[in-house]
């Protein structure tokens, strides 16, 4: 991780000639963006072009800018400064309070820039901060563009709601990606003391812990690293980072719902689509747990003039299964009932002609299990599988969340989003399903915590994990550890981390780290979802718009 961090930091600088600082404090870097550390444009002469690559979002209720510099040169250092903006109807003309031109001071000091907004239309400004810095004695000279987008609104007396509207923030989906950069930079060079932090309490945890499995010992493939950084997600200061204020859900009022049907409720909707043993024809068993399988079928419809056949999955359980378990398999498998969405596989009929093994019919998917198709197309040999791109992971992520938005529009919380409980054709389409039986098929994702309850602790959300409280926002949550999967390509979360530790891990602020060649886009998306704050976190169609918006710039370059 160090020759990572040392690799990146060398080719985002290069020699600046007069030797100076300017950096933003970690105040002003926490005002802008959420994060506590400091940001430095040039460091002790070396200029950080990766930061400088980034344009950062002003929003409307911050009017002014900071920044810190410092000569170091034994020599005077001479500047010069101008600010440009290209919409002047929205931003009035700039202010500095220093002069335009003169010499760096020998101390650290603080310049300001206003950006006063007229108030008279909503417009995303933008503002270039150019400084031509020169050493005497020194033939070249540094020549410096800031980039910044400010925020104007047309009433400033209802600051900041515009940012929380809708057609806001579709607007604003341009400057989500410039200043997610941003963020993302910052996140790599935090993660250094952050992973030296995570690793001392991990060895002390393990001196003290009775729980010493194996997911403790293995380190992972992919390298995973937990960060316990100050982001977006943590902070509680009206300063935050302005483009997760265009992802911050519309309402705070997370409702909280369990879909828990009432035993007379369940029998009369499976009675609804109840059909005969004779229309259902089992063919090969495509999975198989210890109380669980699934069969790839055949669905008859003998009442149709044509006598019509559906592929299908069927799922039932074999005779081990007690009376729990097959009633748990009903109620699961019973959670789509009545959906009708091109993201959302559906149960399509019940067979209870023998109640001790009840048949659940869904729709064929030629790939299955997308988790399993995912592991497939990382190890299986060069042209066995799909080739997976980025646009396609992204395809994929684009409809869970088309799929999740028309759930919760129904009041249907998932409570279980992860790649296991999707399906997935060789088109690339994705369909979200119940999680019937995932416990069974899928035994290394749930744990049971001495509750007698086994659950993904690992795609919780931290309210869920503790409280046991569900919501449109705790989907959000796993959203964002499915996100990680689909980037992984099904590698397992957490792995380091022993189940009964992931509550006290999360609640210390420790995330899954950024996947190899993830973009930073898509990893902040992750990290905005796993804010601690229920209501910190984006909603599905606030994602949606992100995500789409970022397809479609991938396909610019493809």
């Amino acid at each position: 991780m160090f020759h990572v961090l040392l690799v990146i930091l060398c080719l985002g600088a290069s020699v600046c000639f007069g030797s100076f600082s300017l950096f933003l404090r970690r105040d002003e870097v926490h005002r802008l963006l959420g994060l506590n550390s400091e940001l430095y444009y040039v460091r002790d002469g070396m200029v950080n072009t990766y930061a400088l690559g980034f344009e950062v979002v002003v929003p409307n209720e911050i009017p002014d800018l900071h920044f810190t510099w410092q000569s170091l040169s034994r020599h005077k250092v001479k500047y010069s400064m101008a600010v440009l903006v290209n919409k002047t109807e929205a931003l009035r003309e700039p202010q500095l309070d220093i002069p335009s031109q003169g010499l760096l001071p020998e101390e650290q000091k603080v310049f300001q820039v206003l950006l006063p907004c007229t108030g008279k239309q909503s417009e995303e400004v933008d503002v270039r901060i150019q400084i031509n810095v020169t050493a005497e004695n020194q033939p070249n000279n540094t020549f410096l563009t800031l980039k910044r987008r400010k925020i104007c609104l047309k009433d400033d007396s209802h600051n900041g709601t515009m940012l929380m509207d809708p057609s806001a923030i579709v607007a604003s989906t341009n400057s989500f990606y410039i200043s997610v950069g941003c963020a993302s930079g910052l996140i790599v060079i935090m993660t250094v003391a952050a992973t030296t932090c995570y690793i001392r309490s991990q060895k002390a945890r393990r001196n003290n812990s009775n729980y010493r499995g194996d997911s403790m010992r293995g380190a992972s493939s992919q390298g995973q690293t937990f960060l316990r950084v100050d982001t977006p997600n943590n902070a509680s200061t009206v300063g935050s980072y302005s483009s997760f204020r265009h992802l911050t859900p519309l309402s705070v009022n997370v409702p909280v719902q369990m879909n828990n049907l009432r035993a007379s409720e369940l029998t009369e909707q499976i009675s609804e689509i109840d059909i005969e043993r004779k229309k259902i024809v089992l063919h090969e068993k495509i999975q198989e747990g210890t109380f669980g399988q699934i069969y790839r079928g055949v669905l008859v419809e003998f009442d149709s003039e044509t006598g019509m056949k559906q592929n299908t999955f069927v799922k039932t359980v074999s005779d081990q299964a007690s009376k729990d378990q097959i009633s748990l398999l009903l109620a699961e498998g019973m959670k789509m009932y009545g959906t009708n969405h091109k993201n959302v596989l559906p149960i399509i009929a019940v067979c209870m002609d023998d109640v001790q093994h009840p048949l659940l019919v869904y729709p064929f998917m030629n790939q299955g299990n997308l988790k399993i198709f995912l592991q497939k197309c990382k190890f299986s040999v060069e042209g066995h599988c799909h080739t997976l791109l980025t646009q396609d992971l992204v395809g994929m992520a684009i409809q869970i969340v088309q799929g999740m938005i028309y759930l919760h529009k129904r009041k249907i919380i998932h409570g279980d989003l992860a790649t296991r409980n999707c399906v997935v054709d060789d088109r690339l389409l994705v369909k979200i399903t119940d999680n019937a039986l995932s416990r069974d098929l899928f035994p290394n994702d749930y744990h049971c915590l001495g509750d007698n309850e086994n659950r993904p602790v690992k795609w919780l959300a931290l309210e869920s994990l503790l409280k046991k409280e569900f919501s449109t926002a705790s989907d959000v949550w796993s959203f964002g550890v499915t996100l990680w999967e689909l980037m992984t390509l099904g590698h397992q979360p957490y792995v380091e981390i022993d189940p009964f530790e992931m509550g006290a891990s999360l609640r210390d602020g420790y995330r899954l780290s950024q996947p190899i060649n993830c973009p930073d886009e898509l990893y902040t998306l992750m990290a905005f979802s796993w804010a601690a704050a229920p209501e910190k976190r984006p909603s599905f169609s606030q994602l949606l718009v992100c995500f789409q918006d970022f397809y479609n710039a991938l396909g610019l370059y493809v």
